[in-house]
């Protein structure tokens, strides 16, 4: 059973620098794709960032020159680095691991958790 578990988040000022770490455990799979996505208040749910298991990452465009991500395969583990942080960023973090191909409804999830950015 695959478990994915975030960590990091809280309150950041307006122009500040947060990281998120997201474990995952009970992998068996080594060509996996892991993600964050986000919720802001009154929103769905939308992409954030992913890298696979050779480092290629994606972002999407609100956060391509502010946020970075990485990963550590041997300990199944993803960050997302975010900086310049500005209030619509404001949102609950979710981070997610599929396999290689697939869609991420079909990919674990974790509970989320929350980032607000003052002004």
């Amino acid at each position: 059973q695959v478990h994915v578990v975030e960590s990091g988040g809280g309150l950041v000022q307006a122009g500040g620098s947060t990281r998120l770490s997201c474990a995952a455990s009970g992998v068996t799979f080594s060509r996996n794709v892991m993600a964050w996505f986000r919720q802001r208040p009154g929103k769905e749910r939308e992409f954030v960032a992913s890298v696979d298991w050779n480092g290629l990452s994606s972002f999407a465009d609100p956060v391509k020159a502010r946020f970075t991500i990485s990963r550590d395969n041997g300990k199944n583990t993803v960050y997302l680095q975010m900086n310049i942080l500005k209030p619509e960023d404001t949102a609950i973090y979710y981070c997610a691991l599929r396999f290689e191909f697939g869609p991420w409804s079909s990919g674990y999830w974790g509970q989320g958790t929350q980032v607000t950015v003052s002004s």
